[in-house]
């Protein structure tokens, strides 16, 4: 996966509630080589990690925010200009402020429990 979608640097994504994104961004840091523990930064709205080559890593969690104000005033624009990795949790929250050149990984679960998973870049 990281290898196909080269250096897009605003990362989201999709699913619902338990289907798997905090889990699928956790196996994703590790494998950029953050050694630290990763978890959704759900009350911080977002946490920072370096990769191997100290590259840096934010991650964010919009499902408790309340607007995208809230957001803005945050400087998640700021964030998102930044030469980094940024994995973005419940973005339809701030869907007005994410930039135009996104990858979205949709993560769906079917009735066994199955995920299926889609990833769109241009």
């Amino acid at each position: 996966m990281v290898s196909h979608i080269g250096n897009k640097g605003v990362w989201i994504f999709r699913g619902a509630m338990g289907a798997g994104k905090t889990t699928l961004i956790s196996a994703l840091c590790r494998f950029l080589g953050v050694e630290e523990h990763t978890s959704s930064p759900t009350f911080s709205l977002v946490n920072e990690y370096r990769g191997r080559l100290n590259q840096v890593i934010f991650h964010f969690d919009f499902y408790r925010i309340r607007s995208e104000a809230e957001a803005m005033d945050m400087g998640v624009e700021e964030y998102f200009d930044r030469p980094a990795l940024c994995l973005v949790e419940w973005p339809e929250r701030v869907e007005n402020l994410l930039p135009s050149d996104y990858v979205e990984i949709k993560i769906e679960v079917d009735p066994s429990q199955q995920r299926q998973i889609t990833i769109t870049y241009p």
